[in-house]
């Protein structure tokens, strides 16, 4: 794991002096054996709450842009890999934070992504979620796929305000809701 954090710090200015402070954390979620996708979907949405609710207060502290928590994903379902056990929590998360200025992101075991600029970021070696603090001036670019999201972020400020005041929290009701969003635009 170490190798991979400090390959991906190159690509991430904020990752190196988070760690160094002690603001990025790890959780473990480990899928419990013959769990199905709807299971862990809704477990792994609620680890994502519980961190961006870790991250929100602490983002507005001296130096908060640089809190993140990361959920990583170990075991395997009988029916879904991890890109797939991810989309639906990533999509509803990243709709209830993003307003309120907290990111999230995926990465997939093994799968090769690029950065901002277009750079080859080594293949994670586990699958997780990142759960961050928001830099606006640079994040709302990640979302061009997703504009209104992108606007949404831009012009994010954390009153307080519960994320679930027009959603339930129970998974079948955000992952319904999550549906009827706007899909990205792919290039």
């Amino acid at each position: 794991m170490t190798d991979y954090v400090n390959a991906l710090a190159e690509h991430c200015p904020f990752l190196e002096p988070s760690q160094a402070r002690g603001m990025t954390g790890w959780t473990v979620y480990e899928i419990a054996p013959g769990a199905h996708l709807y299971a862990v979907e809704t477990e792994l949405f609620h680890a994502g709450v519980q961190a961006a609710e870790w991250v929100r207060p602490l983002a507005r502290r001296t130096n908060g842009v640089l809190t993140c928590e990361n959920i990583v994903i170990l075991g395997q379902t009988t029916d879904a890999d991890h890109r797939e056990l991810m989309t639906w929590p990533h999509w509803a998360l990243k709709n209830l934070y993003g307003p309120v200025g907290v990111m999230f992101g995926k990465f997939a075991r093994g799968v090769q992504e690029r950065d901002r600029f277009g750079q080859s970021i080594s293949p994670a070696p586990f699958s997780f979620l990142p759960v961050r603090a928001s830099v606006r001036p640079r994040d709302p670019k990640f979302l061009k796929d997703t504009p209104d999201l992108a606007a949404a972020l831009a012009a994010a400020e954390d009153d307080g305000l519960d994320v679930f005041e027009h959603t339930p929290c129970e998974w079948k009701a955000v992952r319904a809701w999550a549906s009827s969003l706007p899909v990205p635009r792919k290039r």
